[in-house]
């Protein structure tokens, strides 16, 4: 028998038409409610091949006997309809449904999960207030640091929302968790997620709260779960691998947490859940998200706020209020209070100390991939050069280490591993912390622009956003050592290797204009430039209007299927062979998996070889390397 097709038809009969939507979507996920009930008719929520309802229809009465006779009936309690939001309510509803069901299967294979530690607050603020005060530096950016800590451990904060719009190096990590566990003390909170915009800087916030949080006794990595990647896997045979939020502090991606909330997926949902009566510290906020898909963010955020007692605190050195653009007023964005945790008089001594740290500067030629590495060669180091796409980093770092030696050349993207990825950053510190260890440059993507504590003495940044700029600049003469640091922007010539990305058109054209104004280059300008992205693309607004209106409509599948923090699908890839034998084999954990794998266009699978081991799962078949990832066979087949 059909099960799925069994229960819906049984739980229709009973009259309960939203637990049949359920059970009809355990498996397959939530469908488009919307078109569902306007093509479907009769057949709603049932299998679409009328000979297995009628099947089914003619076996029911005997099923439901034996089901009875194990189970008896209870009465029936009065259902009262839920006044909320029904979008977020289903996928809350299907969470329980899908992790009980995925859970006592993984069971029946002996894959159970052990007990999760409680989250103990109090304790953990009493260790991360000891943690903090080891640092005893005396110099100015040391005691602003402090007094941000201090200030945002006192706040009192009844809302469900809270801001830390304090700039980079100020020390948000740890100030923002100190608030955290004293309102998770008030709030009587479940757990807590750090949410973050890039993989590449999980691990050192993870190593922070390691450090910072776990009582004696306890196990890091049960206190602390670090998930890059959102692995979702349905087979029956990779299930096992799939991470969920089952620890007082989860750290996470933007990339993982959004596209959790939108999912119509069972294997993703199954852990949205855990999320009620959470608090949630989106850092780097200004980054989490694109801008088409702020709105409907916002809303989900509100209504876990409202109904789900969820608290949020967004903080970023370049804080955007996007609930407050005008460009969206028409969109009746909700308009919630909002504390502040950083007072008045503290923002503006953090905001004087951050004006006179750099000097941001302008090159408006088109530069070639010879001159560019010859000019930035040149420069004062160690130096920074962020480009604006994966390939386009591996090449120019490729091209630098030919010419000048690849012990003067860092790299640093997505193309590597998580495991390869904190290696290379744990050097790249102990480099950066060895004053004579100065003529060298670090290449590398985005994912350095924010929440990595690295401090340069010359940046490079290829022209992209004003937000971009501004985080990159927080990674340049961080401490303020330094009289004469320089951030440059600059075009790139048209080169084949070296290609663009059209998602950066936009924002990059808003902050040429703004170089050829010759306006000044703060934080103050973020909201602006926001607004001004706004107005040059129509497809924005349309995209946003799009995704209220898939909302509304509770078009599940269709909405997950264009909700894409990044607009490119990907896979899993692993480059190491024994990783990609014990996966095909059953033998690896969630946690080895996001170690050792990489995302990889879904488009590029047949042009690169890649060999699927498992549902969902493939074996990178190409060149890899420690310096360039799998751009290394990428850059030699090309």
């Amino acid at each position: 028998m059909d099960h799925t097709d069994a229960g819906s038809a049984a739980l229709q009969k009973m009259g309960s038409g939203c637990a049949a939507m359920l059970v009809y979507s355990h498996h397959q996920g939530l469908p488009d409610l919307s078109t569902e009930f306007a093509a479907r008719g009769c057949s709603i929520f049932r299998n679409g091949n009328a000979e297995v309802r009628a099947e089914t229809d003619a076996a029911l009465p005997a099923l439901l006997r034996q089901h009875e006779a194990l189970f008896p009936r209870k009465p029936n309690k009065e259902v009262q309809a839920y006044d909320g939001d029904p979008a977020v309510f289903l996928r809350m509803a299907l969470s329980c449904l899908a992790d009980a069901d995925h859970g006592d299967t993984a069971a029946a294979f002996g894959q159970t999960e052990k007990a999760m530690p409680e989250l103990r607050p109090q304790e953990r603020l009493a260790a991360l207030d000891h943690y903090v005060s080891k640092f005893g530096e005396t110099d100015e950016r040391s005691s602003l640091r402090r007094e941000l800590y201090q200030s945002c451990r006192s706040v009192e904060a009844h809302s469900g929302f809270s801001v830390c719009g304090s700039p980079v190096g100020s020390g948000k990590t740890t100030a923002v968790m100190a608030h955290l566990l004293e309102q998770a003390c008030k709030r009587n909170a479940r757990r807590i997620f750090v949410v973050l915009p890039y993989t590449s800087i999980i691990r050192q916030s993870v190593d922070i709260y390691r450090k910072a949080l776990v009582l004696p006794r306890e196990t890091p990595e049960d206190v602390v779960a670090e998930l890059h990647s959102r692995a979702d896997f349905e087979d029956i045979e990779t299930r096992y691998l799939t991470a969920l939020w089952r620890a007082p502090i989860v750290v996470t991606t933007a990339v993982a947490f959004f596209e959790t909330l939108s999912s119509h997926n069972p294997a993703a949902l199954r852990r949205l859940h855990e999320l009620p009566g959470s608090l949630i510290f989106v850092d780097e906020a200004h980054s989490a998200l694109p801008l088409r898909l702020l709105p409907l963010a916002w809303h989900w955020m509100n209504v876990l706020s409202d109904e789900w007692s969820c608290y949020w605190v967004l903080a970023s050195g370049s804080l955007v209020r996007y609930w407050e653009l005008q460009p969206l007023s028409g969109l009746s964005m909700p308009r919630p209070e909002i504390a502040e945790l950083v007072r008045p008089d503290l923002q503006r001594e953090l905001s004087r100390y951050e004006s006179s740290r750099i000097t941001f500067r302008w090159r408006e030629k088109p530069i070639g991939r010879k001159e560019l590495a010859e000019w930035v060669q040149e420069a004062p180091g160690p130096r920074l050069l962020i480009l604006n796409t994966v390939q386009s980093a591996a090449v120019i770092a490729a091209d630098m280490a030919a010419e000048f030696g690849q012990t003067h050349v860092e790299h640093l993207s997505t193309a590597l591993t998580p495991e390869d990825r904190g290696n290379t950053i744990d050097r790249i510190r102990r480099r950066l912390a060895d004053p004579d260890d100065a003529d060298w440059t670090l290449v590398a993507t985005s994912c350095v622009e924010a929440g990595v504590d690295f401090s340069f003495r010359t940046g490079f940044r290829e022209i992209s956003s004003l937000l971009s700029l501004l985080q990159a600049a927080g990674r340049v003469n961080r401490h303020g050592r330094n009289t004469e640091a320089v951030m440059w922007s600059f075009p790139l010539q048209d080169d084949s290797m070296l290609p663009k990305n059209p998602a950066l058109d936009v924002s990059a054209a808003v902050l040429r204009s703004y170089f050829q104004k010759r306006l000044p280059i703060t934080p103050e300008l973020s909201t602006r430039s926001m607004q001004d992205e706004l107005v040059r693309d129509d497809s924005c607004m349309s995209a946003i209007c799009d995704f209220a209106e898939l909302e509304a409509a509770q078009q599940f599948r269709t909405l997950a299927q264009k909700f894409r923090v990044i607009d490119q699908k990907t896979v899993l890839a692993v480059p190491d062979d024994s990783m990609a034998s014990a996966i095909a084999e059953g033998r690896a954990s969630w946690q080895e998996l996001q170690r050792h794998a990489v995302s990889v266009r879904k488009e590029k699978i047949v042009l690169w070889h890649l060999r699927e081991i498992a549902d969902g799962i493939y074996q990178w078949t190409l060149g890899y390397d420690s310096f360039l990832g799998y751009m290394h066979g990428v850059l030699l087949t090309e």
